[in-house]
C-alpha cells in the first residue's frame, strides 16, 4: 500500500486523474527553474513522428509542441541516496501530448541532458530519446536564468525569468491542459510501447518572459513551428515519483478508474 508520507510528491492526491499503481514507484526526482515554452502545431504535422498505438491530442483545433529547459537535482532509483555528479544535472526536452486507453500523457522527441550516465539510464529503463549535450544553467529568477545546451544538430541558447506571482491552472484551461500530464508514452528499440507512470503535486506556475537566442531544436526533428511568440510558463520547483514501465500495446488495458474525491 502505498502512503502519501513515503514522498513529497505523494502529499496531493486527489486532482490526479485516475487511480496510482498498485505497485511501488521506482524513481524520484526534483525539476528546479523551469520553462514552458509551447507553440501551437496542426497535428496533421506531428502525427509522422509518433507511433500509430497513440493520438496526437488537440486543445482547441490545435496541437502543441513545448521546449523545456531546467535542471534536476535528486535523481535515484529507490532506495538509493543520491550520489555525487550522478543526481544532479540541467535537462532540456522537446515534448508534445498524446493519449492512449484514456490516459494522456507526454511523447518525448528529445531529451538532452549533460550527464552521461543519465542518458544510457533513461535509454536503457525508459527507452527514451536522449542525447548528451554540452549544458549550463546560471543564475536566479531577479536576474533571469541562463541556458544553454549544445550537442551535434541541435542548439539552445536563451534566458528566462517569471513575472508575476504563483497560480495554480484551472482545470478546463490550455496550461492545465499542457502541464498536468501523469504518464509519460515511449517506444523500445522492438518497436513495443511503453507507458510510464508519474506523480506530483499540481504545478504550481509563473508567467514568464524569456529571450531565446538561438533554437535549432525543433528543427532537428524536421519542424519549424510558425513565428509567433511562445506561451511562456515558469515553475520553482517540483517533486516527481515514476513507476516502472508496463507494456501497453498488444495487451488489454482496462480504462482508468474516476479517483473518488472527498472534501
Amino acid at each position: 500500500m502505498i502512503t502519501p508520507t513515503m514522498h513529497p510528491a505523494l502529499s496531493h492526491l486527489a486532482h490526479r486523474p485516475w487511480p496510482l499503481p498498485d505497485r511501488p514507484w521506482r524513481w524520484r526526482q526534483s525539476w528546479h527553474d523551469l520553462l514552458f515554452a509551447h507553440w501551437p502545431v496542426p497535428a496533421a504535422v506531428l502525427r509522422p513522428l509518433v507511433p500509430s498505438g497513440l493520438t496526437v491530442q488537440e486543445f482547441a483545433g490545435t496541437s502543441w509542441i513545448g521546449l523545456v529547459p531546467f535542471r534536476m537535482t535528486g535523481v535515484m532509483r529507490r532506495p538509493l541516496p543520491d550520489l555525487p555528479w550522478v543526481s544532479a544535472f540541467p535537462e532540456l526536452n522537446v515534448r508534445i501530448y498524446i493519449e492512449r486507453d484514456g490516459r494522456p500523457g507526454v511523447w518525448f522527441l528529445s531529451l538532452d541532458a549533460g550527464n552521461p550516465l543519465a542518458v544510457w539510464a533513461a535509454r536503457r529503463f525508459f527507452h527514451l530519446p536522449y542525447y548528451r549535450a554540452q549544458m549550463s544553467l546560471t543564475g536566479d529568477e531577479q536576474a533571469g536564468f541562463r541556458y544553454s545546451s549544445r550537442r551535434a544538430g541541435a542548439e539552445f541558447t536563451g534566458t528566462y525569468r517569471p513575472t508575476a506571482s504563483v497560480f495554480r491552472a484551472a482545470p478546463s484551461s490550455l496550461e492545465h491542459w499542457l502541464t498536468e500530464r501523469y504518464c509519460l508514452y515511449a517506444s523500445a528499440p522492438d518497436g513495443s510501447l511503453w507507458r510510464n507512470e508519474v506523480h506530483h503535486a499540481p504545478w504550481s506556475l509563473q508567467p514568464a518572459e524569456a529571450d531565446i537566442t538561438r533554437n535549432t531544436m525543433f528543427a532537428f526533428h524536421g519542424l519549424t513551428p510558425d513565428a509567433v511568440p511562445p506561451l511562456l510558463h515558469f515553475s520553482r520547483r517540483l517533486d516527481v515519483v515514476v513507476w516502472g514501465g508496463e507494456r501497453v500495446d498488444g495487451i488489454t488495458v482496462r480504462p482508468p478508474v474516476p479517483v473518488c474525491r472527498t472534501q
